[in-house]
């Protein structure tokens, strides 16, 4: 591939967005031998995110370039919703966005855009640069989201009080518990964004790179490059590049000796004998939630890492836009005890922590998740089964994927964020997952597998890199008939 270009990438603020743009930039230099840079909208209040452009800094392979995002507290109030919030961010900071990728035109040869920021795709258009859409999730929530603005028009009343599920062309019914965050409510502004921004913004650009891969999602990707319905929606090409991850991150909000202890207490343990517990980034319990999951824990006499953040009683994503440093000594939100009763088999975490490495460790078996995408891939790509718990944005869909797709995990008999979990479900789910029996076994199998298939499709031949260079050539490709057509208009 030339070596000669350089792509952009404009990423919106949160770890669950930066994370896999840095994947991708890294990629790209690495492996395509293309120059990256950056543009991070930030507002300062994540410490994580600070800290992880700052170690991206450090390594020298991308270029990083912050734009603060501008002030948008007259445009909210407490009643406004993650995705509204984002958006908002987002389309106030244009003005500046542009600014900023004014000063580096002269060197980039392509723009691509994450899923919050298609409404700056008009930006590359004016610059002259072909521009994509980077999707850090699956194909089948991009399959849903383009379907969107049809079903729309299709579908009268909630979404969630249908008696059927949503029909997409060429894949899995959605079923109606199972829609993302914003079309629970079509009343609510989070929804006319997600039409908008999403549902309409992913297919202006001249392409969808997604981080997925063909045997993750055979039928949905063939139902986006196939159905007669689907392909006029998108009308352009898609591009699986996944499973990419990060890879030897510094740890976040946590100093060299926070990680060695958990590392080094995971050298003490045996092989696949430790459940890993995390919600992410943003993911948060009411403390009725996190006492049934402490003790359903303790119950279950299995070894843990625990990442606990305090309890809220309203949103599941309460600390997504305000992810730090945890307290320090005992959270007083746990049962009284559970501690000292745990000590010697359970390891609570209040600060963020190396996830990617956790999930490497030999001696980790399970892991419960809130099936945040990039965390479901680390997990397959680690080869480690998963106990689903999702929270929020697409995660009810990224579970059903897991437990009725891929078959690499097991879940509650109810959603989380409709019932309390209650300890002895949690004790069931953790024994079935660490222990040696048949649907444990199963759920190994399934994802050592998918871990090999991974592996295979970012090798040198495989499909998820070939993908890769056929969007570098779908560059080259654009950047010569512009150059074309302008000599054509010279003449």
């Amino acid at each position: 591939m030339s070596q000669k270009l350089h792509v952009g990438l404009l990423v919106s603020p949160g770890l669950g967005h930066i994370i896999p743009a840095l994947a991708v930039g890294n990629r790209l230099v690495t492996h395509h031998k293309v120059s990256v840079t950056v543009f991070v909208i930030t507002f300062g209040s994540s410490p994580a995110e600070t800290e992880i452009l700052k170690s991206a800094n450090k390594s020298k392979v991308i270029d990083i370039v912050e734009i603060p995002a501008v002030d948008i507290s007259h445009l909210i109030d407490s009643n406004t919703k993650l995705i509204t919030q984002i958006c908002i961010l987002v389309r106030e900071t244009l003005p500046v966005v542009k600014s900023v990728i004014f000063t580096k035109k002269h060197i980039l040869d392509a723009l691509v855009v994450d899923v919050f920021c298609p409404e700056a795709l008009p930006i590359a258009k004016d610059f002259g640069l072909p521009n994509y859409v980077f999707i850090p999730t699956n194909a089948w929530f991009t399959a849903l989201t383009v379907y969107c603005p049809v079903l729309d028009k299709e579908i009268e009343g909630q979404y969630v009080d249908q008696d059927e599920p949503l029909k997409i062309p060429g894949c899995k019914p959605v079923r109606p518990e199972d829609v993302v965050d914003p079309m629970v409510d079509r009343n609510d502004q989070d929804y006319q964004e997600y039409l908008k921004v999403h549902g309409i913004g992913f297919c202006l650009s001249d392409g969808i790179l997604m981080n997925t891969w063909e045997d993750a999602e055979t039928g949905s990707l063939k139902a986006l490059r196939e159905n007669e319905i689907l392909k006029a929606i998108v009308n352009s090409p898609v591009y699986p590049i996944g499973p990419l991850t990060r890879h030897n991150q510094e740890i976040i909000d946590g100093s060299a000796d926070d990680r060695n202890f958990v590392l080094k207490w995971l050298d003490q343990q045996t092989s696949d004998s430790v459940l890993y517990v995390s919600f992410g980034s943003g993911g948060t319990l009411s403390s009725k939630q996190l006492s049934e999951l402490a003790f359903g824990l303790e119950l279950s006499h299995q070894k843990f890492i625990w990442v606990v953040r305090p309890p809220s009683e309203d949103r599941a994503n309460e600390s997504f836009c305000t992810t730090g440093k945890g307290g320090d000594g005992t959270p007083e939100y746990l049962p009284e005890g559970f501690l000292t009763r745990t000590k010697g088999y359970g390891l609570v975490i209040q600060m963020w922590t190396d996830q990617g490495g956790i999930l490497r460790h030999p001696s980790v078996g399970g892991f419960l998740s809130h099936c945040g995408w990039n965390s479901i891939i680390e997990s397959i790509t680690n080869g480690v089964p998963m106990i689903a718990w999702p929270l929020y944005c697409e995660q009810q869909l990224n579970a059903t994927m897991l437990t009725e797709e891929l078959g690499v995990a097991i879940r509650t008999k109810v959603l989380p964020t409709k019932k309390v979990v209650e300890r002895e479900e949690v004790e069931k789910l953790v024994r079935t997952v660490m222990m040696q029996c048949e649907e444990g076994n199963e759920l190994r199998e399934n994802v050592k597998k998918l871990k090999m298939s991974a592996e295979i499709a970012l090798s040198v031949g495989g499909s998820s890199h070939n993908s890769m260079c056929e969007f570098l050539k779908d560059i080259e490709k654009r950047i010569q008939g512009y150059k074309k057509s302008m000599s054509e208009e010279t003449v």
